[in-house]
């Protein structure tokens, strides 16, 4: 089971990265409304202090992904890549494990 650490002196890009390696799915950041800037860092973007947390692959998308809010005050989404066969993308449905949607949708 993926797992690995969410820290505020990670970049965009870097968190996206590791993301993509672990899951094989897109991690989508956004500050406000508008995608953030991959260069930042979560702490510089966010208007909260960070939080550090675990990803891990059993946890729900949809928990992941307020938990994530919750940590850093920045909304992501889960997606699937681009050249996914399945649902190319496609926003990951919330009732999937991380893990369980790497299975279905992963590109690695």
């Amino acid at each position: 089971m993926a797992e690995f650490s969410i820290s505020g002196r990670m970049s965009v890009s870097g968190l996206q990265n590791k993301f993509k390696n672990e899951y094989g799915l897109e991690l989508r950041v956004y500050k406000s409304k508008k995608l953030a800037d991959p260069k930042a860092t979560l702490a510089s973007l966010s208007e909260k202090k960070v939080d550090d947390f675990e990803c891990k692959g059993n946890m729900k998308v949809g928990n992941f992904e307020v938990r994530f809010e919750a940590a850093t005050g920045l909304t992501v989404q889960v997606a699937t890549l681009l050249n996914a066969k399945v649902a190319p993308g496609q926003l990951v449905n919330n009732d999937y494990t991380l893990s369980q949607a790497c299975e279905i949708f992963g590109v690695k």
